[in-house]
């Protein structure tokens, strides 16, 4: 061996510490590449150590220090290298890749109760009317005193309502005309007004009928209000909500109204889904409607001689299954996505 060959293979060493030091690598593969370089089984170490043995033994101390310094630094690099890249790897998994391309987000839809109520105002907002609304928790007054229902009434008993408390009466309410009678109470005349919200009643759940509905109210007063009125507001409604205007009124009661009436649109006879729903009659029931009832004026503090109007009420479940062709009322309440996801198209 030449007698300058271990002081070059110190440097050699040297050099290579350096290298091993400001290596860097970005992915995996280049780390085990690397390790296989230096501390494999036919590695530089593998090579330096055999060519170790042949060094004269007073050169060793200083050599084999370099060597062994070589090696943890190999072992170290290789080491640092895979707990960062798995460090990486773990947060992408976490995070996702962030350098690709979005997905697109599925939207939800509005629900089909919403999307009617939204119609339903966005109608009655085009001729002037306001929406109103009001507690679902309601007391006596509002709910049935106030709007001249007398104290025998069925409404009362507690098969039809939802009592919270007795003496007083506390109770959830029936109709959202408890609304229209907070509104006169806050508000005089002119008023025009609908109250859409959420009412219970005490029914079995059936296909037709459910103990929670949603209702919108319409109420107008002023002076000089009259039956024609009503009949125009109702044909304008009819025409812009389901694009029919031949409607009938048939005589009925309410106790907050007088006269009242059944409002029916003529639905047609086109299909057998028509023939089913109308009873083969054609004409389809949609809402309730009168002139206010002068006791109800009164208990608005409203004064009945200078003052008239009238009002009307239908279910928005009704008009939605209606619209929609939906058979059964259970279908708004069970949030069942296959039948939500069918009015994601509509706005």
């Amino acid at each position: 061996m030449q007698p300058n060959y271990p002081l070059k293979m110190l440097d050699k060493v040297k050099e290579l510490i350096g290298d091993v030091k400001s290596f860097n690598a970005s992915t995996k593969e280049e780390v085990e590449t690397f390790r296989i370089k230096y501390l494999g089984s036919k590695g530089l170490l593998k090579e330096l150590f055999a060519e170790f043995k042949n060094v004269d033994p007073q050169l060793k101390k200083d050599l084999g220090q370099a060597l062994n310094s070589l090696r943890n630094a190999a072992e170290e690099k290789v080491t640092e290298l895979n707990d960062s890249l798995e460090g990486v790897q773990s947060q992408k998994s976490f995070y996702g890749d962030l350098t690709r391309p979005s997905e697109p987000i599925n939207l939800g839809s509005r629900h089909p109760i919403s999307l009617v109520k939204n119609q339903i105002i966005e109608v009655f907002n085009k001729v002037g009317f306001t929406v109103s609304e009001g507690p679902e928790i309601e007391d006596d007054w509002h709910n049935f005193t106030a709007l001249n229902l007398p104290s025998h009434h069925p409404a009362r008993d507690m098969q039809d309502t939802f009592f919270i408390e007795q003496d007083p009466d506390i109770l959830l309410r029936t109709h959202t005309s408890s609304v229209q009678v907070r509104y006169m109470e806050e508000n005089q005349p002119p008023i025009r007004t609908i109250s859409p919200g959420r009412v219970f009643r005490n029914e079995d759940i059936s296909a037709r009928a459910h103990c929670i509905f949603h209702q919108v109210e319409g109420l107008y007063i002023d002076t000089d209000v009259s039956f024609a009125d009503l009949k125009q507001t109702l044909l304008y409604f009819t025409k812009e909500m389901f694009g029919k205007s031949k409607i009938r009124l048939r005589p009925s009661y309410f106790p907050f109204t007088e006269p009242s009436a059944e409002v029916d649109i003529y639905w047609g006879l086109e299909t057998e889904t028509d023939y089913r729903i109308t009873k083969g009659t054609g004409w389809l029931e949609i809402m309730g409607c009168g002139m206010v009832d002068p006791n109800v004026l009164k208990n608005a503090n409203i004064d009945p001689v200078k003052y008239s109007g009238y009002a009307f009420g239908m279910g928005i479940e009704r008009i939605a299954m209606l619209l929609y062709q939906i058979p059964d009322i259970r279908m708004f309440y069970e949030n069942d996505k296959r039948f939500l996801e069918q009015f994601k198209s509509v706005i």
